[in-house]
């Protein structure tokens, strides 16, 4: 009896010093920038629009893969949202044009679409994912596994009037998912799909990051 007490003291006490829960953390490969959205910029906003973001690394694109760029298209939706909080553009809408014109006919209402004078154009040029894991004594004591995710992401800013690319900036981005098990304790973590959004998501905030960062020490400039 006093063995089996002495067992579950030990083992609460590794699980404690080990810290076996699920744990998820993240962060930005390049330096930080500053977060426009945060802050208060009442200058002229850059009319833009999103073109073409698609993903040219490897992940997906192999033989048995689709042919519909999910990886493109998630991060062309995220984009949008990141620049338009940026408080230094405004951001067209060019997938929805149809709909819009059947609202603006409901309200008898003459549109008036804006035009831009800049494209945003991208592509995910790293991406991949990995899990690795480890086991303590055998397996017997407990196992751990660490998922992660890495992307990089780049970004042109294209000149309607003459398709000059005037400015490009990248970003990068990596999120990791740990869990450890330890005799029974803690948690366990199967696939997490959602790690793709997340490490897109952290790659084009630092790209966005730097852009305006560039705009801000006039390294481009609106013309």
């Amino acid at each position: 009896m006093n063995k089996k007490i002495n067992f579950s003291i030990i083992a609460f006490v590794l699980f404690s010093l080990l810290g076996c829960e699920a744990q998820e953390t993240r962060k930005i490969i390049v330096p930080e920038r500053v977060k426009s959205s945060q802050q208060s910029y009442n200058g002229s906003r850059i009319d833009i629009a999103v073109g073409l973001f698609q993903n040219r690394s490897d992940y997906m694109r192999g033989l048995f893969s689709s042919n519909i760029d999910k990886l493109g298209n998630q991060s062309k939706t995220i984009l949008k949202t990141h620049l338009q909080q940026s408080n230094y553009f405004n951001v067209m809408d060019r997938q929805n044009l149809e709909g819009n014109a059947q609202e603006a006919k409901r309200l008898n209402v003459q549109q008036n679409i804006k035009g831009a004078r800049y494209i945003a154009t991208g592509n995910v040029t790293e991406f991949g994912r990995k899990v690795t894991g480890h086991k303590m004594l055998f397996g017997i004591l407990g196992s751990g596994k660490k998922q992660s995710a890495y992307a990089k992401v780049s970004l042109n800013i294209v000149d309607v009037l003459s398709s000059k690319i005037v400015h490009s900036v990248q970003g990068a981005g990596e999120y990791t998912l740990s869990n450890e098990e330890l005799i029974g304790f803690g948690g366990s973590a199967g696939y997490d799909a959602t790690l793709n959004g997340k490490v897109l998501n952290l790659a084009i905030i630092e790209a966005v990051n730097n852009l305006v960062s560039d705009i801000q020490s006039g390294s481009w400039r609106n013309k």
